[in-house]
């Protein structure tokens, strides 16, 4: 195996976990709980799976002249604001999931077609161009930060956590003992913002 194939690989493997991620963190929950918002901005499980879904179909379809079915996205003016980060009363989770799964596919062929010093090119006048490498880089840093997003979103909806089912990546404990846990920090969070604000 040469470097530059180790390196794909790598790159497909971390993308591929973060994938595996999205979908677990809907496992269970009602069709409420997978679009609910739970910040300010309106942050969903079900609207960060649309939302990763069309970033990877632009990043590995439309940039390398290979387009697929996706949502589209706001930030390219193919959509209004946000429209990629939740989801309708009338799309399902299993239209969502099962583009997203046809995207990782189409995605997948497109890693596979190209080496990673291939070049897309971003749509726009003067759209930059971009090599496979960096594009699938970009995208495991997208989807990774996004997964966290639905950590996150996860923890807050039923308290869920970790990043794949029965995994150990979290400290073991009842919730007696997450919930002292949890006042630890907020004591030290409490004695350290007291001695700032003097």
């Amino acid at each position: 195996m040469t470097d530059s194939d180790q390196f794909k690989h790598d790159l497909r493997l971390y993308l591929r976990d973060a994938r595996d991620t999205f979908l677990w963190k809907l496992d269970g929950l009602s069709e409420y709980d997978i679009r609910r918002p739970l910040t300010p901005t309106g942050t969903n499980l079900l609207g960060l799976v649309k939302h990763v879904a069309g970033a990877e179909a632009f990043y590995l379809g439309t940039a390398f002249g290979r387009p697929v079915d996706a949502p589209a996205l706001w930030i390219t003016g193919d959509a209004e604001p946000n429209a990629d980060l939740w989801a309708t009363a009338d799309e399902s989770r299993e239209e969502i999931t099962g583009q997203y799964r046809r995207v990782w596919a189409h995605s997948d062929a497109t890693v596979e077609a190209f080496g990673l010093d291939a070049v897309g090119v971003l749509p726009g006048e003067g759209g930059p161009e971009l090599s496979l490498h960096r594009v699938l880089v970009h995208l495991v840093a997208e989807t990774q930060r996004h997964a966290g997003h639905a950590d996150l979103v996860r923890e807050l909806i039923d308290g869920a956590t970790g990043l794949r089912p029965g995994s150990e990546d979290t400290a073991p404990g009842d919730e007696a003992w997450w919930r002292r846990h949890r006042e630890r920090v907020e004591g030290a969070a409490r004695e350290a913002g007291g001695r700032t604000a003097g």
